[in-house]
């Protein structure tokens, strides 16, 4: 029964807490509002589908790591160039990434890699998890985007996150 009425006493503690301190009051009305969101909110995320992550071999993980601030570094020097230059030259476009990743987890990780990356935003996951959309600020060939982005970043955390 004490299950079912709080199901996570940490999450239920952690809303109170966060409450309290955006309200910057403790006021009654406060602390009440604080105690419902408290006791409701654990309930409704209780009931929501829930995918844990797998995680497999780890020892990729430092060398992607290398990989993308390296690449971060390499795309802000090439975004300032583009955007400092003649605006013509930009040829933005969204580009469709077929993805070989099927865990959300490392299909998060490379939606954030992609974002992380200046000149790259992703923008939508499609509703079967196989695509996801990327806005690219400056694309010559479409094709090769999609493999590096596959090659540098996919493969590795195919790994990680089998």
């Amino acid at each position: 029964m004490k299950r079912r009425m709080l199901p996570s006493i940490p999450q239920s503690l952690t809303v109170f807490a966060f409450w309290l301190l955006m309200a910057q009051d403790v006021s009654a009305g406060n602390v009440i509002l604080a105690l419902l969101l408290a006791w409701l909110m654990p309930l409704l995320a209780a009931r929501l589908e829930r995918e844990f992550a797998r995680l497999g071999r780890l020892r990729g993980g430092l060398r992607l790591m290398g990989v993308v601030l390296r690449d971060i570094v390499v795309a802000n020097v090439t975004v300032a160039r583009q955007v400092l230059g003649p605006e013509s030259r930009l040829k933005s476009q969204f580009v469709w990434v077929p993805l070989d990743l099927t865990n959300i987890h490392g299909i998060s990780a490379l939606a954030s890699v992609c974002t992380l990356t200046p000149g790259t935003v992703s923008a939508e996951l499609s509703e079967d998890r196989r695509y996801l959309l990327l806005h690219c600020l400056s694309v010559d060939d479409p094709d090769a985007l999609v493999m590096q982005i596959k090659t540098r970043y996919e493969a590795p955390l195919r790994e990680i996150f089998p």
